[in-house]
C-alpha cells in the first residue's frame, strides 16, 4: 500500500538514525523535528428540551487499554499488528488527552453545576470513570485509508457512598479523507467528538434518571 508506507516509516530505521545522530553530537542532529498534533472538543450544547442538573461531576483520570497509554498516534495494520506514526505524537498520553476532551465537552454542554478534572481540589456529587478501549487508526479492512475508532467504557456513580448509577459505552468512528497524517488526525477529532457527545448524553441521562428514582422513593416513604 504505497500511500500508507509514506506515512508509516519503519520504526527500526528511525531508532538507528537517532543512534547515529547521538554519536555525532547532540547539537548537530539532522533528524526532522517531531510533529505534535492536538484535538479540539467541539460538542454541541445541551438540547433545549433537556434540563440541566444541579449536580457537579468529576472526571477521573482515565485508564487505557494496553498499548494506548502513551502519546503515540496508534495505528493497527492489515495483519493486526499495532504500530504508530513515526515523527508525530499527541501533546500528552492518550488518557490525559481523553480526560481534557471529556472535561471540555461536559462543560460546553451547560448541563452541570460544575465539571472538575481529576486534579481539582473541589469535591463533586458524581464521579465519571473512563477506560479507553480504542483510540486508533485501523487499516485492517485492507483499504487505502484508515477508519479511526474511539471507544470509551464509562462508569458514573455518586461520590458519597461510591454508588454506581450507570455504566455505558461511548464510541465514534470516522474515515480519513486521505492517507495523509493531517487527514487521519482530522478523523481522530471527528471520532473522538462523536464518542464524547455520546458520553455527555449518557452521563446526563444517568444522573437525571437517578434523581427521579430517588425523588420517587422519597415520595413513596412519606
Amino acid at each position: 500500500m504505497k500511500s500508507q508506507s509514506a506515512l508509516l516509516r519503519p520504526v527500526a530505521a528511525v531508532v538507528l538514525g537517532l543512534t547515529a545522530a547521538g554519536c555525532s553530537g547532540l547539537f548537530h542532529s539532522g533528524a526532522r523535528p517531531e510533529q505534535v498534533y492536538f484535538l479540539r472538543a467541539s460538542a454541541a450544547p445541551r438540547e433545549a428540551d433537556r434540563p440541566a442538573v444541579e449536580s457537579s461531576v468529576r472526571v477521573g483520570h482515565p485508564q487505557a487499554q494496553p498499548g494506548l497509554d502513551s502519546p503515540r498516534i496508534v495505528l493497527v495494520q492489515s495483519d493486526r499488528r499495532m504500530s504508530f506514526y513515526t515523527g508525530s505524537r499527541w501533546p500528552a498520553p492518550v488518557p490525559a488527552l481523553v480526560e481534557t476532551l471529556a472535561v471540555e465537552t461536559l462543560r460546553a454542554s451547560g448541563s452541570w453545576k460544575s465539571v472538575e478534572d481529576s486534579a481539582s481540589p473541589f469535591p463533586s456529587d458524581y464521579i465519571l470513570q473512563i477506560v479507553v478501549r480504542r483510540f486508533e487508526a485501523d487499516y485492517t479492512s485492507g483499504g487505502a485509508v484508515p477508519q479511526v475508532y474511539v471507544k470509551l467504557d464509562c462508569i458514573i456513580g455518586r461520590r458519597e457512598g461510591r454508588e454506581v448509577i450507570a455504566s455505558f459505552v461511548a464510541e465514534g468512528s470516522s474515515a480519513a479523507a486521505r492517507n495523509r497524517l493531517g487527514d487521519v488526525v482530522a478523523a481522530f477529532e471527528s471520532a473522538a467528538n462523536a464518542a464524547l457527545r455520546s458520553l455527555s448524553d449518557h452521563a446526563l441521562e444517568a444522573v437525571q434518571t437517578a434523581a427521579e428514582r430517588k425523588a420517587a422513593e422519597h415520595q413513596a416513604t412519606r
